[in-house]
């Protein structure tokens, strides 16, 4: 389960210790997770339109199945107090899901592009939120999309043998079993040109780029560069990585963690973060 994640404006980080670091803009309370317990994944809203600059969130998965979280709640996104038997989770522009144990998904927040349409959804194993769609990874490796397909982000109907999923601004990215790519979303972006990576362990998609960790622990990326977010040619040891609207995170081998990319809000300021580790 992801260690890490990247908004907007913020980033977040789990501690060994189960609690989590957050660096960036905290306007909204993003960053109000102090109390957190026995977190053992996070994700971070990403908020795009520029009108909600600053309003964003942050949602942790406990040991217990249960979630917690923190941040704007203008749509009711923050409001995952009583899920219970939750394995997996996932936060986009103004709303959260997360699938349970039995495969099913819960959903809170916006649902003006019916992104969160996903009650009929069932054998769930992955998840990720786009900025207006919503999609998920079944056990059988294959697809399902829900909301805003305007640039084709939804369009993942024909993908098979799906280890993982994510999502960016109008584009979607899918990771296969043999460590290839697939993507789907606006014609021409440069984020969704990854048919020739290979040896892919995970992905990450931001607002207009998109990460891969390679199996050696090496970093590709791909798309928007005008901040920097794709400069990770150079990182080495990479066990895990995020991607927020224009930065990116890597989680070395020995619990530091590395950003490149826009760094207006300090959401790029995690030179001290120590011991942020994936839950066993």
């Amino acid at each position: 389960m992801p260690p890490l994640a990247a908004g907007r404006r913020h980033s977040v980080g789990r501690r060994s210790t189960g609690g989590a670091f957050v660096v960036g803009n905290g306007a909204a309370g993003e960053s109000n997770t102090h109390l957190w317990r026995d977190v053992v994944a996070v994700a971070a809203g990403n908020v795009h339109a520029a009108r909600n600059t600053g309003r964003s969130h942050t949602v942790g998965l406990r040991t217990d199945g249960t979630v917690v979280a923190a941040g704007w709640n203008g749509d009711g996104q923050c409001e995952v107090g009583g899920w219970l038997d939750v394995k997996t989770i996932a936060a986009g522009w103004r709303r959260t899901l997360g699938a349970r144990v039995n495969g099913t998904v819960l959903a809170a927040g916006r649902n003006v592009e019916r992104q969160c349409d996903v009650g009929s959804w069932q054998n769930i194993v992955a998840l990720a939120c786009g900025d207006w769609h919503s999609v998920g990874v079944l056990k059988n490796g294959t697809a399902m999309a829900v909301g805003n397909n305007r640039a084709g982000q939804c369009d993942v109907d024909e993908w098979s043998d799906l280890v993982g999923i994510t999502a960016g601004h109008l584009h979607t990215v899918g990771l296969r079993f043999d460590g290839s790519v697939v993507a789907a979303g606006r014609h021409g972006s440069a984020g969704c040109q990854v048919a020739e990576w290979r040896r892919i362990v995970m992905v990450a998609a931001g607002s207009h780029h998109t990460v891969g960790l390679l199996a050696n622990g090496g970093v590709l990326a791909i798309g928007d560069n005008i901040h920097g977010q794709c400069d990770v040619r150079g990182w080495r040891d990479i066990v895990a990585v995020a991607a927020g609207s224009a930065h990116t995170l890597g989680l070395r081998l020995d619990g530091t963690v590395v950003a490149a990319g826009n760094n207006a809000d300090g959401q790029c300021d995690v030179d001290g973060w120590r011991g942020i580790q994936q839950a066993r």
